[in-house]
């Protein structure tokens, strides 16, 4: 089978940076009244500045998720890639601007791409992932020469504090010191942002500067042995299942911000690094997928700074001591895109021209949702 490299590499992140001071006027209050769960939040998880789409003057959306994919693939082109010799367009999300169409293919419509095969990834973080392993198959496999995989995210759209406003005015008979957002909703408000990414990979590598190489993407889900763990519509109920939107009418909707997304915080820092780090890191290596010698850069999409030193911990418990000094993630500046991040993490490296031929990097996407992961090995040519 033929090898899978990936060419060229681009972001977009819409608007200005928004610093930790000036979100809450971007997203706006719930109740007139400023979050308290987002000091807690934002003490902890490292962020200084993220991305929205959203114009902070006049508080409009400015761009939809279709869309920003569609400006990382813009510079995407502008960055070298020939994106007219792309024979499919896998995009993932975890944020459609619809139910139907798919988001990919309303990606491709704002694109000028050809007509082409076009594919949707559904999911949380991994989807942005799957779509570029759906990308690497399909190119290793003789199907296709060339392909363009996008991951992206416009989650400030269901982040804003007027979407809350009818869960609070529901709860006016409850005393005025819990008429607040339950926590598992309020966490995520302070977690996740905008942005997109988008790879271009073919079958050769690049003649007169580095492609990275991929050499395996290796993925595990633990669903059948865990639940739920951030969802968006549906209700998690007290036995661990999920109660999905269609079972509520839809004032209910509202009332219960269904579509919000939610996180259940205890049941992620009990499991997240078990089962995401732990579990996977030791099956591969008793496969001798890699070795943690010969790692040179580790990129790993951790969602807060808070569970860093957990993930180093459970990498050691494993016999995966890659030192931090060879991490590489820019969290702290870029935000937790989600699905996109680590197209956003491995693009600023790929462009930082610190990659030298010979290295080894080791990509790290957990997700949530039902605790599943994925690890991707490259190699820089």
């Amino acid at each position: 089978m033929r090898e899978v490299y990936i060419n060229s590499m681009a972001v977009f992140m819409p608007n200005e940076p928004v610093d930790n001071k000036n979100m809450e006027s971007v997203l706006g209050m719930v109740d007139d009244k400023p979050s308290m769960v987002k000091r807690i939040v934002l003490r902890s998880n490292g962020i200084k500045t993220r991305y929205y789409a959203i114009d902070p003057i006049t508080n409009k959306t400015t761009h939809s998720n279709a869309q920003l994919a569609s400006e990382a693939i813009k510079n995407l082109e502008k960055s070298g890639f020939d994106i007219d010799s792309a024979e499919l367009l896998a995009c993932g999300t975890t944020t459609p601007d619809q139910l139907l169409p798919n988001h990919a293919l309303m990606v491709h419509g704002e694109t000028d791409l050809k007509p082409i095969e076009v594919v949707s990834i559904a999911g949380i973080c991994l989807s942005g992932l799957t779509a570029l392993k759906y990308a690497y198959v399909s190119i290793k496999s003789g199907e296709i020469e060339s392909a363009i995989a996008t991951g992206s995210e416009n989650i400030s759209a269901s982040m804003r504090g007027r979407n809350f406003e009818p869960e609070v005015k529901a709860k006016i008979d409850m005393v005025k010191r819990n008429k607040e957002l339950t926590f598992e909703k309020d966490f995520l408000r302070w977690m996740l942002s905008d942005g997109a990414g988008a790879i271009g990979v073919s079958s050769k590598p690049n003649e007169n500067s580095i492609s990275l190489k991929i050499e395996r993407i290796y993925a595990r889900s633990y669903a059948s042995q865990m639940e739920a763990c951030m969802y968006s519509g549906c209700e998690k109920l007290k036995d661990g299942t999920t109660r999905g939107y269609r079972e509520y009418l839809p004032d209910e909707w509202l009332n219960k911000s269904i579509f919000a997304v939610k996180q259940d915080v205890k049941l992620l820092n009990s499991e997240i690094v078990e089962q995401t780090v732990k579990r996977p890191l030791k099956d591969m290596l008793e496969k001798n997928m890699f070795k943690p010698e010969e790692i040179d850069w580790f990129l790993p999409h951790y969602s807060s700074e808070y569970f860093k030193e957990k993930l180093y911990d459970g990498m050691k418990e494993v016999g995966c001591d890659i030192p931090q000094s060879k991490w590489f993630t820019n969290l702290s500046t870029k935000g937790n895109t989600g699905s996109a991040s680590i197209y956003v993490i491995l693009e600023e490296l790929f462009n930082s021209k610190k990659l030298k031929v010979g290295e080894k990097l080791l990509c790290y996407i957990p997700e949530s949702g039902r605790f599943s992961t994925a690890f991707m090995i490259l190699e820089v040519v």
